[in-house]
């Protein structure tokens, strides 16, 4: 495991772009484009927990595989990258990163960056989102029908609720709900005996709450193991009409123990649905370390 030597994978050039989302915050991102001239481009949306693509060898990685086949990579930072940041733009001054943002304002980030790859002469375009960012893409699709995106890859989605769930038992999860739910346009953090990751009161109701826009991937419930959710399960996914395929690798760490558990459920859910795929890369974590070449070459191939 680990990641391959720069000497067997030397970093590729890139560009760094700042643009703006659909609502005017400030984003910026990493263009890696092939040497010859090309109109495909793959937008990379990176997960949550105070990640960026600045600090992730994973974007890097990925770029020579994709440019090598003709396809620009730009993976970008959204307001949600970090733990906590102060947003700019019309918004400036206003706290962004994982503990401030809500999963449904991607819709206005991923506008921003399509619009700009348009912009750039990219025409064929393709969304690739990684753990939260695999959420995020189901949530843009749902909101963004008419979007001019060709197809989704779906990394290693998660289900937040579950996990939750899991982590503070039946009765905690559900007094940190209410609370949570009594408590969801404030901007002051939740105590750490709750979430040891600094999360604010808002940004907790909505990645907790069953019948939110976070929970996209609802393994846990859907495998019989509790009854949370009120509205349908994987709404989200199953509205899908793009050509999409969801990878997951087979010991990935965040889904309950059980990877083949929870794929099989996932292509339950959409076993009426012809363009969708799902694929278990063997020996892979959740982050796909030390398989991010072999990751790529499943990904360019299948685009």
């Amino acid at each position: 495991m680990g990641f391959r030597s720069r000497r067997d994978h030397p970093e590729p050039p890139s560009r760094l772009i700042k643009f703006e989302a659909g609502d005017g915050v400030e984003l910026s991102g990493l263009l890696f484009e092939p040497r010859r001239r090309t109109k495909r481009a793959a937008i990379y949306l990176h997960g949550t927990g105070g990640a960026s693509v600045f600090d992730s060898r994973r974007a890097v990685l990925l770029a020579p595989v994709f440019n090598e086949r003709g396809i620009a990579w730009f993976p970008f930072n959204n307001r949600g990258s970090y733990l906590v940041r102060r947003l700019s733009g019309p918004k400036r001054g206003m706290l962004g990163g994982m503990a401030h943002e809500r999963i449904r304002d991607c819709v206005h980030d991923i506008d921003g960056a399509v619009r700009l790859m348009r912009k750039r002469g990219f025409t064929d375009l393709h969304l690739v989102g990684h753990s939260t960012g695999a959420n995020k893409i189901a949530v843009y699709d749902f909101y963004r029908k008419r979007n001019p995106v060709k197809s989704y890859v779906l990394l290693a989605g998660g289900d937040d609720v579950g996990l939750m769930y899991d982590q503070l038992g039946a009765r905690r999860f559900r007094a940190a709900l209410v609370k949570a739910r009594e408590r969801r346009h404030s901007s002051e953090l939740a105590p750490r005996n709750i979430s040891e990751m600094p999360m604010s009161w808002r940004s907790l109701y909505d990645m907790i709450n069953p019948d939110g826009d976070y929970n996209v991937f609802p393994f846990l419930e859907a495998m019989g193991q509790a009854k949370l959710s009120r509205r349908p399960l994987f709404r989200h996914v199953k509205g899908i009409r793009k050509p999409t395929i969801a990878i997951f690798g087979e010991n990935d760490e965040y889904c309950f123990g059980d990877v083949a558990g929870c794929v099989a459920t996932l292509a339950d859910a959409v076993s009426e649905q012809p363009n969708f795929e799902t694929v278990v890369m063997a020996d892979a974590d959740h982050g796909f370390s030390g398989r991010e070449v072999e990751l790529g070459t499943l990904i360019a191939d299948w685009l």
